[in-house]
């Protein structure tokens, strides 16, 4: 896992959203629970991303804007820079470029070869299986623009990464509420990237993108798969949605490396959005990309964080159960979180967290493969989704 406490430097301000003690809370909830000291777990130090690695996916103008206004605090509106999604602040750069740098350090322990030098270097003859950068997962920063919290698109730089070190195909699978808009942008045209964003539908949510009309263009065609699923959709219907989609789709693209973002304002607590997901689903999605994972990529597995409002509510949950998955010692549901947890997100927050590790629903679905019901809304946003792209990778969108 690659991780620094001054990865919480990536902070907008008092009374951002994107605040930072949500990434703080959740590394002290999985240090208490023991996930961190589990033998399969190494910690490594990132160092930032160069200029030249962000402008593997960003342009050189954009990359000095971004440095100038974290030194100036001015705006610049030209680069999306100062606005109230994202505001400048001191040391901007820098933030982001660590972000982006502990995203490409938890790429490089997973795929074999030359892994750096200094800290993050990793014994190339010795990959890990999965890595995680839990501060990462700003799926929405653009060529030359910052968006929706995102300076840097740490996931589209991780990818880039892999591209260059011999990955042959690489799959993006994203679980943010938000459309993965960035991360597909970066690879609209690319056959060696499937992306699938399962999100919310644009027309109730930021960032108003992610029709399943978008598929790609040239030789992309049919590499970017999107699942725009209405208001009010819970574990039930979002998890059939993924398992009508997701694994037959992997399956069909074989993907070398599996790359996930699990943004959790999927969430029914969070505030900026309308999906009604549990803990209980988002853990059920966790369990099983990590399962297409081994079954498909050798278990190589790169996962991040994502977008997530329920600072205390939800996403140290969470997280701290996609952590676990990741280093083979799943929490239980049932378990109590730690006293001495509960107290310091009292102090930090003033709210009282959550007692246990589960929201308590059973997180059950019905698979898609035991029929239609073309009046129900998510089912028809699934076969939209399934008839604009299944045809692309050889697969009967019909049942």
């Amino acid at each position: 896992m690659a991780w620094d406490e001054a990865l919480t430097h990536y902070d907008f301000g008092p009374g951002h959203p994107l605040a930072p003690v949500r990434v703080a809370l959740t590394m002290d909830l999985a240090a208490a629970l023991g996930v961190l000291a589990a033998p399969s777990v190494t910690m490594i130090s990132p160092s930032p991303a160069t200029d030249a690695e962000l402008e593997t996916v960003h342009d050189e103008d954009y990359v000095a804007a971004v440095r100038q206004a974290g030194r100036t605090l001015a705006p610049d509106l030209r680069f999306g820079l100062g606005t109230s999604d994202d505001p400048v602040f001191e040391g901007m750069h820098e933030a982001s470029a660590l972000v982006a740098g502990a995203t490409l350090a938890a790429a490089r322990t997973i795929w074999p070869g030359r892994l750096g030098q200094g800290p993050g270097t990793v014994d190339a003859a010795a990959p890990a299986l999965h890595a995680a950068s839990i501060a990462g997962g700003l799926h929405h920063a653009m060529r030359r623009s910052a968006s929706g919290f995102c300076v840097y698109n740490d996931p589209a730089i991780a990818i880039r990464w892999l591209l260059s070190a011999g990955a042959e195909r690489v799959a993006y699978v994203d679980t943010d509420v938000h459309h993965g808009d960035g991360v597909q942008a970066a690879f609209y045209d690319d056959p060696r990237v499937l992306t699938i964003s399962l999100h919310e539908h644009p027309a109730t949510l930021f960032p108003g993108t992610g029709l399943p009309g978008e598929t790609g263009a040239g030789d992309g065609e049919g590499y970017a798969v999107n699942v725009a699923l209405p208001a009010g959709t819970g574990d039930a219907g979002w998890l059939r949605a993924f398992d009508a989609v997701v694994p037959p789709l992997l399956r069909a693209f074989k993907p070398t490396v599996l790359v996930s973002q699990h943004g959790c304002d999927s969430h029914r607590l969070d505030p900026l959005a309308h999906l009604e997901l549990t803990v209980d689903g988002q853990r059920r999605a966790q369990v099983m990309l990590h399962d297409l994972a081994h079954e498909l990529c050798a278990g190589r597995w790169l996962l991040t964080g994502g977008g997530g409002y329920a600072l205390v509510q939800v996403v140290p949950r969470t997280w701290t159960h996609l952590l676990a998955i990741a280093a083979g010692a799943p929490v239980d549901p049932e378990m109590e979180t730690p006293a001495a947890w509960r107290d310091l997100a009292r102090s930090l927050t003033g709210e009282t967290a959550p007692a246990t590790m589960t929201d308590g629903a059973p997180a059950n679905y019905v698979p898609f493969s035991s029929g239609v019901d073309p009046g129900d809304p998510v089912d028809r946003a699934i076969m939209r989704t399934r008839t604009a792209v299944f045809a692309s990778h050889g697969l009967v969108a019909h049942l």
